[in-house]
């Protein structure tokens, strides 16, 4: 009951605080989606899986997972020759297509995988996850992030990103659930039984029968890592792998540590976190810092008073136009193409979601990446999200007893979950430190802060917002390269 009631506390008070995000929403489809989420009169129908959340029911499923063992030959059909308009000199191989999760209801996933250029035989294999619920992990990961390349102004080709992850692992950006990208149903109600759980077990299918596409990645070291609301995916997915790797019958994946990234993992702290960021970071006045802090409850119900209510819209109308993503990055004001402007991961481009929408809309773009015609969005607004558990805290804590290796890392100017959001919520843990906080370096600068819990590792990014690769694109190799090698940021420059 305790549970439930702080999920409506934390409803109430993040409903009031993404009225700050609507004029933002209309051109940032994360935001929208997110409030969309926040907004759902399903939330109010948890109870199920408020309860089941730390349970192995809410994620194991007894059902016998869909299994097609007879996939290499798919594995040549998905091998990309060229991506149009890439730049020349590309040095690895890249694979695209659907993994079928569901033969019954005809749900398939989409994949991108792009290998390493050197030491794809040895190097870990990783999953990248966005959020949303429901954006693209193609068009955000691997398009805007942390992906090989980006996309020129132009809409049509494309240039190289030097601080790629695939540097350090061959890496594999899933769409997902069904209805995301290109990512689809055959049975449209599908879209509307989304949510947490089914985003888990479809995900793990996709899993063990992507490795017998891939057999030569069955006993590689493989991690997960994903942003925003893959703070529920990343979690939820690895506890579903350890729960099904019990099941002998099934492909023991070698899972070996999480990455989550200003992640949503626990509503009433985030909900404070957000507050207390907007106050030091000098966008709510001293008068409504006091307000919110004295007349809204983050943990119980009552919070929805006249007060309250009063100074959160006051909160909102004080942040004004900016993109609460970043809050000092300008913001796309007027979008325009641009033919023979080479871009740069060195130069933030607010209006890149543009770029990429062109890009991946283009016939011949989704001919070579092996999709059906598809009016592809970064986001989609197909279904409604069902189940999502107010927090999952209780899943890191089982991740944590496991073993695993689990960090947690925040762009320190992220306005949607802060840092402040994600250390109130690693304090709930009541973890004991074993290594203080202390500035980590990349290229003779600080590259952000670490902090070492016993079973968990906080990381921030210097200078990065919610999109941490895409802001800070050589401090968000070195941090994953450090979490890949299983070793702490660097302590000296």
């Amino acid at each position: 009951m305790k549970k439930i009631i702080a999920l409506f506390s934390w409803l109430l008070i993040s409903t009031c605080f993404l009225t700050l995000l609507t004029e933002f929403a209309e051109s940032n489809h994360q935001a929208d989606n997110l409030y969309r989420l926040i907004k759902s009169k399903r939330l109010k129908n948890r109870s199920q899986a408020e309860l089941k959340a730390d349970d192995e029911e809410y994620y194991y499923s007894a059902t016998k997972t869909y299994i097609n063992p007879q996939q290499y030959d798919l594995m040549l059909a998905n091998k990309i020759k060229w991506l149009p308009g890439q730049p020349d000199g590309v040095d690895f191989d890249q694979y695209a297509g659907y993994v079928t999760v569901d033969p019954k209801t005809g749900r398939s996933l989409f994949y991108y995988f792009a290998e390493s250029p050197q030491n794809s035989s040895t190097n870990p294999l990783l999953l990248w996850l966005n959020g949303g619920p429901g954006c693209s992990s193609l068009g955000y990961g691997a398009m805007s992030e942390l992906g090989p390349f980006r996309v020129n102004k132009d809409g049509k080709t494309l240039f190289r990103n030097n601080y790629a992850w695939n540097n350090v692992a061959n890496v594999v950006f899933l769409e997902s659930p069904a209805g995301v990208g290109f990512s689809y149903s055959s049975t449209k109600s599908d879209y509307e039984l989304n949510g947490d759980k089914l985003t888990a077990q479809d995900s793990y299918t996709f899993l063990v029968n992507w490795l017998e596409r891939f057999p030569q990645y069955k006993t590689r070291d493989f991690y997960i890592a994903g942003e925003s609301y893959a703070g529920h995916y990343v979690p939820q997915l690895a506890y579903t792998i350890l729960l099904n790797n019990k099941n002998t019958k099934n492909t023991v994946i070698n899972l070996k540590g999480i990455a989550i990234g200003n992640a949503l993992i626990d509503g009433p702290t985030r909900s404070m976190g957000v507050y207390e960021n907007l106050w030091t970071h000098a966008l709510n006045s001293d008068h409504t810092h006091k307000g919110i802090f004295t007349y809204c409850d983050f943990a119980r119900e009552g919070n929805d008073t006249k007060e309250c209510e009063t100074f959160l819209e006051k909160a909102s109308d004080e942040i004004g136009d900016i993109d609460i993503y970043n809050i000092y990055a300008p913001i796309c004001i007027n979008p325009a193409f641009q033919n023979g402007s080479i871009g740069s991961v060195y130069n933030y481009d607010p209006c890149t979601d543009y770029y990429v929408e062109a890009y991946l809309n283009a016939r011949e773009v989704q001919t070579v990446l092996h999709v059906k015609p598809t009016n592809w969005t970064a986001c989609s607004n197909l279904f409604n999200w069902t189940d999502s558990p107010s927090t999952v805290l209780p899943t890191i804590k089982n991740l944590i007893a496991s073993g695993i290796r689990v960090w947690i890392y925040s762009g320190d100017v992220d306005g949607i979950v802060p840092t402040t959001a994600s250390r109130y919520s690693i304090n709930a843990l009541n973890l004991p430190v074993e290594i203080p906080w202390y500035p980590w370096y990349t290229n003779d600068e600080v590259g952000g802060y670490v902090e070492a819990y016993q079973g968990l590792t906080l990381v921030t990014v210097r200078g990065a917002g919610h999109l941490v690769p895409s802001d800070q694109p050589e401090r968000a190799l070195t941090l994953i390269s450090s979490f890949l090698h299983g070793i702490l940021p660097p302590s000296k420059p």
